[in-house]
């Protein structure tokens, strides 16, 4: 069973979750990745690095329903490589894949505080 490790040692991931839910400042959650639109969660992952660090999960809806994802593997990688390519400079993040206690597998994408703001989301412009 994982085991948020930061803040307290016993917590499980749905209570970490939850504790998440509370603290709207400190994360963010998306129903799925969306692969098409990176802007729409680098947004955060720029935000977190330029603040205080944070945490993006993925597999939660806007209600805070725990849906999972179908290819947390597949997402977690596309994640690990937008954050490369289209960050300047690229912040410190974490990435974790975890199963809730009803099988339903989330990606956690924790986001360390800057050392090197600005961080910003570089987008192509074709002319």
């Amino acid at each position: 069973m994982w085991r948020y490790k930061c803040k307290n040692k016993n917590m499980v991931l749905s209570e970490y979750i939850k504790q998440l839910i509370g603290e709207t400042t400190e994360y963010d959650k998306k129903q799925m990745l969306e692969e098409r639109k990176p802007k729409s969660w680098l947004k955060s992952v720029s935000a977190f690095a330029n603040g205080e660090g944070g945490a993006l999960i993925f597999g939660i809806t806007d209600d805070g329903e725990v849906v999972g994802l179908k290819d947390a593997q597949h997402d977690s990688e596309v994640i690990s490589e937008q954050i490369k390519t289209k960050m300047d400079p690229v912040p410190d993040v974490n990435l974790k894949i975890n199963q809730t206690e009803d099988g339903k597998t989330l990606v956690l994408l924790f986001v360390v505080k800057g050392d090197e703001t600005p961080y910003f989301i570089m987008l192509m412009v074709v002319v």
